[in-house]
């Protein structure tokens, strides 16, 4: 079977037949971090979501690639490094390497390019020339500013009119601008701001040219998906999409634009000013990476995704019965697409979840184990070993493997004296600390909760 990819293009509001423009090279663009803080679980989404797109187009076609930019210079970073009393280049490097961390730690595939802001200015400088060449953009003061008016299709992808747009958004207000919608292209840097030489003096890009200029240099002036969170659509995408087909006189950017949408606490966006952001690096020493991955695939990515303490104990239940049926010794073979089914259908990653336990059922009566550990594995779950997992479990107890066997011990002795209420309480005991017992030709045996 030959089965397509959909997937809800936000520039038509439509889930649409996913057709590229060449078979044999597949370009997908997707927004990176801002290395100013330590990621949080809210941009770990978009880092599930697209790496599991990228993992079905490879299913798919014979070369994709798939750039994520990381945004190394940006009036957030400047303030941040002020803040910290260090460097731009010491803080951005430091986030960066947690970055890194964590896309390890969630079990996500490295993009085919990682591309810096501080690596490419030299492009964004050249397309901002041609910008103000073509008469899309002017400069005042030693800034460079993109006339939004001069693009006749900008808020199309947000389908909104450029009154409202500017109306429920944050425009940035300054005297060098024509006017209040155009947006900045180059700015200058003061006193010991990062700063590069440019024909409009000493300064540095704007955060929207830099992922055009990135996105052109490996994907060129047309490309097939561009991602990123729900939040990047306007201004950011927006801004891209006009200053990118100005510069390069296209008629489209990207082809499809796919966008995840938030993840809330107690039905909240979480954000900074809510008091709510959860780190991805504090899991690390406290959970395993999976469990957060299977979270993130629990709800569809274009619906929000509140997170809780039973939702992460529900996932590691879920890893903890998979991975009983786990051999690392059985051979790993190709997953059908009608398995993969629900993935090309928009994504629809509870759907697959639903068929990864089906699969279960069927493995535990003895049928296509292989088949059942290759589609957990084609999704990024169980990626450690079975030890590895029972390593982990071991390091959640409060309570170490002879005090749990003295307290059979005294559970046995209780049963043998017929006192039951006391037997029970001491399973229970067990119980909380996560051990669950089982009496069984004459033996007591324990395994983990």
């Amino acid at each position: 079977m030959n089965m397509d990819i959909f997937l809800t293009n936000n520039l038509t509001n439509k889930k649409e037949q996913f057709v590229p423009r060449d078979k044999k090279r597949v370009g997908m663009y997707v927004c990176g971090p801002t290395v100013y803080d330590d990621p949080h679980i809210g941009n770990a989404r978009p880092l599930i979501i697209f790496d599991i797109l990228f993992k079905i187009l490879r299913s798919k076609f014979s070369s994709v690639i798939y750039v994520r930019n990381i945004t190394d210079i940006d009036d957030k970073i400047i303030k941040a490094s002020q803040e910290q009393k260090v460097s731009t280049k010491q803080l951005t490097e430091k986030v960066t390497k947690d970055f890194l961390e964590d896309c390890k730690f969630l079990n996500c595939d490295n993009p085919t390019h990682q591309p810096k802001a501080t690596e490419n200015i030299n492009l964004m400088i050249e397309m901002i020339s041609k910008l103000i060449k073509k008469g899309y953009a002017y400069e005042n003061n030693n800034h460079v500013y993109f006339e939004v008016k001069k693009f006749s299709d900008y808020g199309k992808l947000s389908n909104k009119k450029l009154e409202d747009l500017i109306a429920g958004s944050r425009v940035e207000i300054s005297e060098n601008k024509k006017n209040s919608e155009d947006f900045v292209l180059w700015k200058p840097s003061i006193n010991d701001e990062p700063s590069w030489n440019s024909p409009w003096g000493k300064g540095r890009p704007g955060w929207h040219l830099e992922c055009s200029a990135m996105s052109k240099k490996f994907l060129g002036d047309e490309f097939d998906i561009h991602g990123g969170g729900i939040d990047l659509i306007f201004p950011h995408h927006e801004n891209e999409i006009a200053q990118s087909r100005c510069a390069n006189d296209t008629k489209v950017f990207a082809n499809y634009w796919v966008h995840n949408a938030f993840i809330t606490m107690s039905n909240e966006k979480m954000a900074k000013s809510q008091g709510n952001i959860l780190k991805i690096k504090n899991f690390r020493n406290k959970m395993s990476g999976q469990i957060i991955r299977l979270a993130l695939m629990s709800a569809h990515y274009k619906q929000p995704l509140d997170w809780n303490d039973k939702l992460l104990d529900d996932c590691e239940n879920t890893l903890d019965k998979w991975y009983r049926m786990y051999d690392e010794n059985l051979k790993k073979i190709k997953v059908s697409e009608e398995i993969l089914r629900p993935l090309f259908e928009d994504l629809n990653t509870p759907g697959y979840i639903a068929n990864l336990h089906s699969l279960y059922e069927k493995a535990t009566k003895g049928k296509n184990k292989e088949l059942f550990i290759s589609a957990c594995q084609f999704i990024g779950l169980l990626n450690e070993s079975p030890k590895q997992w029972q390593d982990f479990k071991k390091s959640r107890l409060s309570i170490n493997e002879s005090e749990i066997e003295n307290m059979i011990k005294l559970r046995n002795k209780a049963r043998e004296n017929k006192e039951y209420k006391e037997a029970d309480r001491i399973r229970n005991e067990l119980l909380d600390k996560g051990i669950l017992i089982e009496d069984k030709d004459g033996r007591t045996l324990w395994k983990f909760k």
